[in-house]
């Protein structure tokens, strides 16, 4: 879980709004060797009128409607603290219509290089754990109360 305060390195999937949708006439962007695709967007319960950030993809698929992304995600000045998790859907918009969905699935903070910041994972502590064995361990195990049945008639029978 990362607060947007400063500029987030995001990946995820992009999903891009049709014409029909209200999306872009031309369709999916296309990406350029030499330049990122630039928007802005926000994410609800933010709107285009209240929360809009900057958004800057690369690494995305040519003229694809639902592709893999990675791009940044800078907030304007003095806009207050987001929460930024994955699963977060943030809103593409070129002026206030939206044209794109990213669903976030990785977030990382960026240093002052712009480089991300990666945090280790934390470590289970298991100190202190001990085995758990049922009462009954000799019993076999049952994964379904049709087994369970059939088990019961065969050894009847």
């Amino acid at each position: 879980m990362v607060m947007m305060t400063g500029s987030l390195a995001v990946r995820g999937t992009v999903v891009w709004l049709t014409p029909q949708q209200g999306g872009r006439v031309s369709g999916p962007p296309e990406p350029d060797y030499d330049y990122d695709y630039t928007a802005t967007a926000y994410l609800p319960p933010r709107s285009a009128e209240d929360g809009q950030a900057g958004l800057s993809l690369r690494r995305f698929a040519p003229g694809a409607w639902r592709t893999p992304a990675e791009g940044i995600l800078v907030p304007p000045k003095g806009h207050r603290a987001q929460q930024v998790i994955p699963g977060n859907i943030v809103v593409i918009t070129e002026g206030v219509r939206p044209v794109g969905l990213l669903t976030v699935e990785e977030v990382h903070i960026l240093a002052p290089d712009g480089t991300a910041v990666v945090e280790p994972a934390p470590q289970a502590d298991i100190t202190g754990l001990t085995a758990v064995r049922p009462a009954d361990a000799d019993a076999p195990y049952r994964h379904s109360t049709a087994t369970a049945r059939w088990s019961a008639h065969e050894r009847a029978g």
